[in-house]
C-alpha cells in the first residue's frame, strides 16, 4: 500500500486486531495494545527465541492491557513462555508492563537511561505539581486558566500506569548487538523523542525494530519538561535522523512503535529532517516580536491548540524555542508575569 505523496509504503496495510498477531518474518509476530488518548495503540513485538519469546515493548500497565496480554500470550504466543523483555524506550507505553514480566520470569534489556528514568519516575509520585514544575509551566507562558487548573490537579504520575521495575537489567549499547528471533541484530541508540532510545537493525534480512525513533506519518513528540527545563532535544533528534541516514535504505522494513509497518526510511528520515527545520522556519519569523512558548502554537503545528494536546505542545514550543537560543537565532528574558520570551536575532 503506497503513500502516493511521499513514495513510503505499507506492506502490511492491515493492522492486528485486539488480542491477534500478524505474522511479519519467521519467527516475528506483530501486535497491538490500546492506549486512552488520541494516539490509540502502542506496536509490540514477539520474537521466537525457540523455547521462549522476547518481547519488544510492552504497553500500559492497566487491568485492559493484562488481560490482552493473557489472550496473546495463551493464542499467538501459544503458551510459550516470554523468557526477555527489551524496552526500546522509557515512555510509559513502552516500559509499563516490562516489571509485570518480571514478576513472571522474564529477563530485561534496555538502555541504562531508561531504565534509570523508569526506575526514578515510578519513586517520583506527587498529589499536586511541585514548585519546580509550577516554575516551569510560568517561564512556558501557560495559559493562566489552564495552569490555574493545573497547579492544583494530580499531575500524570508514572507510577499509575508503569509496574516498577526489580533490580537487575541487561543494559543496551549503542553499537552493540543482541539476538533475537533466530537474528543478529545491530543496536544504534537515537535521542531526541528520548535519551537512549533503541533501534535494532537485523543483520540477517532488511528488518528494523525502530520504536519511536523511526515513526511513519507522524513525528514523535520532542519534549521538554521540568526535569531538564534547559534541554534542547531537536539538535539531539536531527543528528539521530542524520546518522540513520548514513545506514537506511529502501528495502528496509521498518517496524515501527505506532502506525503501520513501512519501507522508504531514507525517504521518511529526510521527512522528519525536514519538518523540524520547517517548523523552525515559521517559529523564527513569527519570533519577529517577543513570544512565549504558548503563544507559539499556530506557526509551530499550523493549527489551533486545545484540549489535551496542550500539554504536549508546550512542551514541543519549549523544545523548538529552546533550540533557537541556544544555536544563536534567538534571544531569551524574563516578561514581567515569569515566562520566558523569545526574538529573533
Amino acid at each position: 500500500m503506497p503513500d502516493n505523496a511521499s513514495g513510503i509504503r505499507y506492506p502490511f496495510p492491515d493492522a492486528p486486531a485486539e488480542g491477534a498477531a500478524v505474522a511479519i518474518a519467521e519467527g516475528v509476530l506483530w501486535m497491538r495494545l490500546p492506549l486512552p488518548m488520541a494516539l490509540d495503540h502502542v506496536n509490540i513485538y514477539a520474537l521466537d527465541d525457540g523455547d521462549s519469546w522476547t518481547v519488544i515493548d510492552t504497553g500500559l500497565a492497566s487491568k485492559r492491557s493484562r488481560a490482552i496480554w493473557q489472550k496473546l500470550l495463551d493464542g499467538p504466543l501459544a503458551g510459550k513462555p516470554v523468557g526477555r523483555v527489551v524496552v526500546t524506550h522509557h515512555h510509559p507505553d513502552h516500559v509499563g508492563l516490562a516489571g509485570w514480566f518480571m514478576e513472571n520470569g522474564a529477563s530485561l534489556a534496555m538502555p541504562r537511561t531508561g531504565w534509570l528514568m523508569a526506575r526514578m519516575l515510578t519513586l517520583d509520585v506527587q498529589e499536586v505539581p511541585d514548585a519546580q514544575a509550577l516554575t516551569y509551566y510560568k517561564r512556558a507562558g501557560m495559559d493562566p486558566a489552564i495552569f490555574d487548573k493545573r497547579k492544583s490537579e494530580r499531575p500524570f504520575n508514572f507510577a499509575d500506569c508503569v509496574v516498577p521495575l526489580p533490580l537487575g537489567y541487561t543494559r543496551l549499547v549503542d553499537g552493540g548487538q543482541i539476538s533475537m528471533g533466530g537474528r543478529t541484530w545491530d543496536i544504534r541508540m537515537g535521542n531526541g523523542h528520548a535519551p537512549e532510545h533503541a533501534t535494532f537493525w537485523s543483520r540477517d534480512d532488511n528488518l528494523v525494530i525502530g520504536g519511536d525513533q523511526l515513526l511513519p506519518s507522524i513525528s514523535p513528540n520532542l519534549g521538554v519538561y521540568p526535569t531538564e527545563p534547559d534541554a534542547d532535544p531537536v539538535t539531539d533528534w536531527l543528528r539521530s535522523c542524520e546518522l540513520f541516514q548514513t545506514v537506511a535504505t529502501d528495502n528496509h522494513v521498518v517496524l515501527p512503535g505506532h502506525k503501520l509497518p513501512f519501507t522508504g526510511l531514507p525517504t521518511r528520515l529526510r521527512q522528519l529532517i525536514a519538518n523540524h527545520h520547517g517548523a523552525l522556519d515559521r517559529l523564527l519569523a513569527h519570533l519577529t516580536e517577543p513570544q512565549a512558548a504558548g503563544d507559539c502554537f499556530v506557526p509551530l503545528f499550523k493549527r489551533n491548540i486545545g484540549g489535551g494536546e496542550y500539554g504536549l505542545a508546550l512542551v514541543e514550543a519549549v523544545a523548538h524555542l529552546n533550540h533557537l537560543h541556544q544555536s544563536g537565532q534567538a534571544t531569551r528574558q524574563l516578561r514581567d508575569d515569569g515566562a520566558w520570551v523569545f526574538q529573533a536575532v
